[in-house]
């Protein structure tokens, strides 16, 4: 078991150019279109019993904003001739993969900015807030924020952060903005499940923690995520997912870290899910231990100057829980849907479900190559570590 506290270093985020929360409550805006849970099930009586609950959550990678990024929210706003930023486009593929999830999770990487700016690149984020009405848009009903970025803005900007999530109706877990909330974990009431969430980065950057707010960036430790999960289940949790910021960047092997304290969080009987995001290229999924984990989910949203292509490729992995005899629940299905960012250097930017994109008669022939390629290359990295074995399929 590992005792002491993991701090990883590793490079910050390339640019364009070159503890837990408090409880929350919270229903999915697709229950109409799921499983209800067993009180409200018409066929139910005292003698017929209740059909098991479930639950699908469905998280994708760092929402990391370039100028690129945002710049493309611009053209797409400029083109319905409205001034200001609209990610909506950008965001459209993927909003029936998220409309289709109870728990649809993003990570938000960088701090946001004042409506108005200043919005800043690498190394230095400070990102567009109207991202957040985009995610929503898309489906995103939660975000995890505790990234090695969080400080980046100082307290007030990571504050600030959580405001705007709240503003827009987003739950959120990682970084918090008062001693109260980080003793709190965020507890999600999802189609009546008690689901939480809890999120761990490995460093800040070398930017101190606040003095003064030491309970605002929980840093990976695990002795301290098995004492957090162990009382989100006192709190009534009847799930407990656990996502790290860890990894090295731009390799899609999970590094020796990760290996430790993914192993030791999945002996825990109090967590049901382990992931990641940080590397910002795709990582292998497993069965640890008997729990279902996802090493690391890449890019969802960025535009890195780089030569590692997979930096514009992702994964959004889904999970669906059903309820055992015994009142808890298992991953029945895991499933991973491979995503494609195009360059914002052809025109406004656009995450793509890869696998619809390239069914889609309407998509443009130019980028059916890096569709397939992009596919080929995350469908290995994904099943890497054999997780075809335990029943890991792509498709939502």
């Amino acid at each position: 078991m590992v005792t002491a506290v993991l701090l990883v270093v590793a490079p910050a985020c390339t640019g364009d150019n070159g503890t837990p929360q408090r409880a929350a409550q919270s229903q999915s805006p697709n229950s109409e279109n799921q499983a209800a849970g067993p009180s409200s099930s018409p066929s139910s009586s005292p003698d017929t019993p209740s059909p098991p609950r479930e639950l699908a959550v469905v998280m994708s990678g760092d929402v990391l904003l370039h100028t690129g990024v945002w710049e493309s929210a611009e053209a797409d706003a400029a083109a319905q001739g409205r001034p200001g930023m609209d990610f909506r486009p950008m965001f459209a593929s993927m909003k029936p993969v998220y409309s289709d999830a109870d728990l649809a999770i993003c990570h938000m990487e960088t701090p946001l900015a004042e409506p108005g700016g200043p919005f800043l690149n690498y190394p230095i984020f400070s990102a567009p807030p109207k991202v957040v009405d985009g995610l929503r848009w898309a489906g995103i009903n939660t975000c995890t924020t505790a990234s090695n970025h969080s400080l980046d803005q100082g307290l007030e900007g990571l504050m600030r952060t959580l405001d705007t999530l709240d503003d827009e109706g987003i739950e959120h877990a990682g970084t918090s903005d008062s001693r109260d909330d980080a003793r709190a974990p965020t507890i999600l009431d999802i189609n009546e499940i008690s689901v939480a969430l809890l999120n761990y980065t490995y460093g800040t950057n070398g930017i101190p923690v606040p003095s003064e707010a030491p309970w605002s960036v929980p840093i990976i430790d695990v002795d301290q995520i098995l004492r957090e999960a162990q009382q989100a289940r006192r709190d009534g949790a009847e799930l407990v997912v656990v996502a790290l910021h860890a990894g090295t960047e731009y390799t899609t092997a999970p590094n020796e870290q990760q290996l430790e304290v993914f192993d030791a969080l999945t002996k825990s009987p109090d967590i049901d899910l382990v992931y990641g995001h940080h590397a910002h290229v795709p990582q292998p999924f497993d069965v640890v231990n008997g729990t279902w984990v996802a090493y690391g989910l890449g890019n969802f949203v960025a535009q890195q100057s780089t030569d590692v292509p997979d930096t514009y490729r992702g994964v959004t992995a889904r999970f669906e829980f059903v309820e055992q005899p015994d009142g808890s629940f298992e991953v029945q299905r895991a499933r991973f849907v491979p995503t494609m960012i195009t360059p914002a250097s052809g025109g406004p930017m656009r995450v793509l479900n890869a696998p619809a994109a390239l069914r889609d008669p309407d998509t443009d022939p130019a980028l059916l190559p890096s569709l397939r390629a992009a596919i080929t290359s995350i469908r290995a990295d994904v099943f890497s570590l054999g997780a075809r074995k335990h029943g890991l399929r792509m498709g939502r």
